[in-house]
């Protein structure tokens, strides 16, 4: 079905992402695609679906790969039809049936006459009755977005799906029905995805890294075990260097130590024995070259174990861990921020909620926003930060600062590098080498600070914009989070619920990952429920 052979890629400004990469997919296999943010998941599979070129290698696909991105911001500007590729056919049945029979509608209709009905039974399956296909996708919500390319499967009937981080911005019901789609697809499935439940339902497990892309036969919880495998065998690896790295060196001393009471002593004799002192320099200059040969040889042995013991030591996996370091001097407990009283909100004349709301925010709570697609999470924060009024009621919001990051990452700015990204947040004129440091605590060295923002993934994206808050070191009154974990790895999920966690501000987060919500100790719930519903 699918076979890669030597793949690699390089950034236009020629950084290497990975390289000879080579793996093959079955037909009606499913796989997960796991790594680390930044390895290239997602430009993989916009290289496999053609919307990247590769720099080296060969790529055999036996048919065009549908292609459903993490990102659908480059869709806004199309209607719901033409981002799934299906509005010239629509059109030409319609044409078609209306008696005007040309061969022009029946090239673009390739004999498909049952499109109509298949549109309508995908939609109806992930619950997008009511959508219309010529609406534009900007007035679609990150969930229904999902669930339209989704929807495309159905639709086009593909023998190949690659799906980037297809869970993101479902809620718990749509996941579900992503998870039963999984189990019951007749293709073949190459997934990216943080989603745990949704990695047990894959056949197999391939981890890509720099130079290889590693293979286990089996779902997450198989992977999981084999790489628990490897780590203890690795961590037995780096005890026996390290083992054998003491011995050398104590070798090393003992040689060095006795060969200074061997001089010592052969001095001691030549002095006593009379011997003449152009005698006594050629015997010592003798001394100092063997000396000076066995400290070499061990010296060579030395440095060959210490390369091993550092090549096996950055096998390990990356336990750092990264912090906030707020200023939270001018947070208190309590201060009322946001008080909204019988508020809603409407499109096209139709209110949004089926009840007003009410909406009390104090300083120093955790709130997760609940409700299905659609139902107003997004609005409702935008107008908690003031960037929409309500069309009816009040609301009061207290003097704060207040961080939104949404789910595109729009703070970071895409014609930055790494470096001067950081630099737009240092307003307390922060010397470079502190810059530099905050930068490194969230895992980007000195190798990324020239990388412009624009090739980071969204994990790194996400990561960038928490150092830009340190560095910025004045806390925040609130940080919005939109899907906070939707682009992270497992890793990074960890590291991210750990900066969090040091946080003492107000957290308003949208999430559907229980366990995420669970682990930053969410306090309460505002649960919304659209009219529509």
């Amino acid at each position: 079905m699918l076979h890669l052979q030597n793949i690699s890629y390089y950034h236009p400004n020629k950084d290497l992402l990975f390289e000879n990469i080579s793996f093959t997919v079955n037909q009606f296999e499913k796989i997960a695609l796991i790594g680390n943010n930044g390895v290239g998941k997602s430009t993989l599979l916009k290289i496999i679906a053609d919307k990247l070129p590769v720099s080296t290698g060969q790529i055999q696909c036996k048919s065009q790969a549908y292609y459903i991105p993490q990102v659908f911001g480059q869709y806004n500007h199309l209607t719901v039809a033409q981002a799934i590729n299906i509005e010239q056919k629509l059109k030409a049945l319609k044409e078609v049936l209306s008696g005007n029979i040309t061969a022009e509608n029946y090239v673009s209709l390739d004999d498909d006459w049952t499109i109509e009905d298949r549109c309508n039974q995908a939609l109806e399956y992930w619950q997008l009755n009511n959508l219309n296909l010529y609406q534009k996708m900007e007035t679609l919500s990150g969930g229904q977005k999902t669930k339209v390319f989704l929807a495309g499967v159905s639709i086009h009937q593909p023998e190949l799906v690659l799906l980037d981080e297809p869970s993101n911005h479902l809620d718990m019901a749509g996941r579900q029905l992503l998870y039963d789609f999984i189990q019951s697809a007749k293709c073949s499935l190459v997934v990216v995805s943080h989603d745990r439940k949704l990695l047990q339902l894959l056949h197999s497990t391939y981890e890509l890294s720099k130079n290889e892309v590693a293979v286990y036969g089996g779902n997450y919880d198989f992977y999981v075990q084999q790489k628990q495998i490897e780590n203890n065998a690795l961590s037995q690896d780096i005890q026996s260097k390290e083992k054998a790295l003491r011995k050398a060196r104590e070798k090393e001393r003992e040689t060095a130590e006795r060969q200074l009471r061997m001089n010592a002593r052969g001095k001691k004799k030549q002095l006593k024995a009379g011997t003449p002192k152009t005698m006594m320099n050629k015997m010592k200059n003798d001394s100092e070259n063997s000396a000076s040969k066995l400290k070499g040889v061990h010296g060579e042995k030395i440095s060959g174990i210490s390369q091993e013991l550092h090549k096996l030591r950055s096998l390990l996996p990356d336990i750092d861990k990264m912090k906030f370091g707020f200023d939270a001097s001018a947070l208190y407990k309590g201060k009322i921020l946001v008080k909204a009283t019988n508020i809603n909100y409407s499109y096209d004349s139709e209110l949004l909620w089926a009840e007003n709301l009410d909406v009390l925010i104090k300083s120093g709570e955790r709130i997760v926003l609940r409700g299905l697609n659609g139902s107003g999470k997004t609005t409702l924060i935008r107008l908690i930060l003031g960037t929409q009024e309500p069309q009816t009621g009040t609301i009061y919001r207290a003097e704060n600062q207040t961080v939104y990051i949404d789910q595109d990452y729009s703070l970071i700015n895409n014609g930055l590098t790494i470096y001067e990204q950081a630099q737009l947040f240092n307003i307390t004129a922060l010397q470079e080498h502190d810059v530099k440091i905050r930068l490194s605590r969230f895992l980007f060295s000195g190798e990324d600070w020239d990388k412009p923002c624009s090739v980071l993934s969204g994990g790194e994206r996400m990561r960038l914009m928490l150092c830009c808050l340190t560095i910025h070191n004045q806390s925040p009154d609130i940080i919005v989070l939109d899907e906070p974990t939707n682009n992270l790895d497992i890793q990074n999920i960890e590291i991210l619920t750990y900066a969090i966690n040091e946080y003492k501000g107000t957290l308003i987060v949208v999430s559907h990952d229980e366990s995420f919500l669970e682990q930053i100790k969410i306090e309460r719930s505002i649960q919304l429920k659209s009219y529509k519903e």
